[in-house]
C-alpha cells in the first residue's frame, strides 16, 4: 500500500527520513555521518521544542477546541506523536480509530476488542461478530482497521489480530523524540 494510504504524510516522511538516514549511515568519513546525524538531531530538538511551546500556549489558553484540532489533525497529531506531546496515548488513540471505523465495517453485532498496546507499540486486537470464520470478511476488516489504526497512532509497530493469519508486513515504526540532551557520538567529538 503506497505510503499515502497507510499513514498519510507523517508516514510518508518518516520513510524518507527512514531512507536518508540510511544513506548517510553508508557515508565512509565517520566524522561526516556523525555531523550529519547530529544535524537532524538538533533540527529535530528546535522543531520539538517549538512543538512543545505551542502545546504550552494552547494549554495555558486553555483553547480546548484548538487542542482538540491540533490533536484530530492528520500531520500534527503525527509530529505530536513524534515528539511525545501528543495529549493522547497510544492505546486512546487506537481505541478512539478502532469506535471510529467500527460503523464503516459494518460491525454493530460483533466487533473488534483493543486487547492492548505494549511497549514495543504491537497493538493486539481480536475480532468477533459477523466478520469472524470468513477470509475474505477478515482481510477486509482487518485492512481498514490497519489503515485507521496506523492513522491515529503513526508509532505502532505492528497489529496482531488474534485468530487471523499474519499476512502482514512491518510497519514503519515512528519513535518518540528521546529523553535528555542528545549525546554526540565519539567519533565527532573535537
Amino acid at each position: 500500500m503506497p505510503p499515502d494510504q497507510q499513514g498519510g504524510p507523517v508516514r510518508a516522511a518518516g520513510e524518507r527520513v527512514e531512507a536518508l538516514i540510511d544513506e548517510l549511515g553508508a557515508l565512509a568519513d565517520p566524522v561526516a555521518r556523525a555531523r550529519a546525524e547530529e544535524l537532524v538531531r538538533a533540527l529535530l530538538d528546535l522543531y520539538g521544542a517549538g512543538l512543545e511551546r505551542v502545546m504550552d500556549i494552547v494549554v495555558e489558553d486553555e483553547a480546548t477546541e484548538v487542542l482538540r484540532r491540533l490533536a484530530g489533525d492528520e500531520l500534527v497529531s503525527g509530529l505530536l506523536v513524534l515528539h511525545d506531546l501528543h495529549p493522547l496515548g497510544t492505546e486512546d488513540r487506537v481505541r478512539a480509530a478502532l469506535d471510529a471505523v467500527r460503523p464503516a465495517l459494518g460491525l454493530h453485532e460483533g466487533g473488534v476488542e483493543l486487547l492492548g498496546v505494549d511497549e514495543a507499540g504491537v497493538v493486539r486486537l481480536r475480532l468477533s461478530g459477523n466478520c469472524h470464520g470468513c477470509g475474505s470478511s477478515q482481510a477486509t476488516v482487518s485492512a481498514a482497521i490497519e489503515k485507521a489504526v496506523l492513522r491515529a497512532a503513526p508509532e505502532v509497530s505492528r497489529l496482531e489480530v488474534d485468530g487471523v493469519a499474519d499476512t502482514s508486513s512491518p510497519l514503519l515504526q515512528i519513535r518518540r523524540r528521546p529523553p535528555g540532551p542528545c549525546p554526540v557520538p565519539e567519533e565527532a567529538a573535537p
